[in-house]
């Protein structure tokens, strides 16, 4: 089977065939963080109103959330392909277990379980991506 010739000294990742232009690839690097943004906005402002009436301050609270959230994994994407195998899981988790913390933090449940279940998820999300990433880099030669 033929491997990618290494850089001298380092690692490559292996790359899964491309079936999507350069175009398609543009589009999803802003749109998948705009969607994940407007629903973790809408679900974060359903928790915080705990089943009650849409008011403007509920409003701009799931729309100013959305968008810190959509930045900040515009943020995630952009910096990790720079990174090595832990800082690039560490990232993730770190953006995955925070995001859940604040959600569960507002349902108006204690912090100690926000702050747990935002761990726990972090933790989780870490490991993953960290052997997703330790399994598509090529070894040193």
């Amino acid at each position: 089977m033929a491997q990618p010739a290494l850089a001298r000294g380092g690692t490559t990742r292996t790359r899964t065939p491309d079936i999507f232009s350069e175009r398609t690839h543009k589009f999803a690097r802003w749109a998948i963080p705009a969607v994940v943004g407007v629903v973790y906005g809408y679900w974060a402002a359903a928790n915080q109103r705990h089943g009650g009436p849409i008011t403007l301050g509920n409003f701009l609270f799931g729309f100013v959330t959305g968008i810190v959230l959509m930045l900040l994994m515009t943020g995630v994407l952009y910096l990790v392909p720079h990174l090595s195998r832990v800082p690039h899981a560490v990232a993730w988790g770190a953006l995955a277990g925070t995001a859940v913390g604040f959600l569960y933090a507002q349902t108006g449940d204690s912090v100690g379980a926000a702050i747990g279940l935002g761990l726990a998820t972090g933790a989780g999300v870490g490991l993953c991506v960290f052997y997703w990433v330790y399994t598509h880099e090529t070894p040193r030669g």
